[in-house]
């Protein structure tokens, strides 16, 4: 399927291969947070994520590629191979900062996300396009900013604590916790 143009084309209802898919934005957002769900196994995950998109799935290897591809916002899953900064810190939750996501969609757009029906694409555009003045904006950039990049003291002292303030809880396990400061000293 060629490149969809959100402001030309109209945005799917079906995958490439022609599967109904539920296009909900609140879909993909239970599908993210499913897949950083660690309590449920890798392969319960993959059949709740189908049951979550489709109505009925014939080849699932297939509806698998396709969920993605609409997850992706209709980029293919080797389109992206070379991107090699895949270890990228979430500076966002749609469980943390549901309240604030929601409160900034209502004010700069005037879309009370609680009762409208968004496609995923469209929820998608929208919030990358938040402005600076929404707190959850802010809250990204004090997540996402480099500290050893800020050279005066006292602002890196400020962003410090917002960057504590503001930081997401810590959902590895135990293991992964070790894990990743063993790799500290390899």
């Amino acid at each position: 399927m060629e490149n969809i143009n959100i402001l030309l084309d109209k945005l799917p209802t079906h995958t490439p291969s022609g599967l109904k898919i539920r296009t909900d934005f609140r879909e993909c957002i239970k599908f993210e947070l499913l897949m950083q769900d660690r309590k449920i196994k890798e392969e319960d995950k993959i059949k709740l994520a189908l049951n979550l998109f489709y109505y009925e799935i014939e080849d699932v290897q297939t509806a698998i590629d396709d969920m993605i591809w609409f997850y992706r916002g209709g980029t293919q899953i080797n389109e992206n191979k070379n991107n090699e900064n895949t270890n990228t810190k979430q500076i966002y939750s749609y469980e943390f900062d549901a309240e604030y996501i929601y409160s900034a969609f209502l004010s700069q757009y005037n879309i009370d996300l609680n009762s409208t029906n968004l496609h995923w694409w469209k929820f998608k555009a929208l919030f990358q396009g938040l402005n600076d003045n929404n707190e959850i904006v802010k809250i990204m950039g004090y997540r996402a900013i480099d500290l050893g990049k800020i050279k005066d003291k006292e602002e890196k002292a400020r962003y410090k604590k917002l960057k504590k303030l503001y930081a997401l809880p810590d959902m590895r396990t135990v293991e992964e916790k070790e894990a990743d400061f063993g790799k500290a000293f390899w």
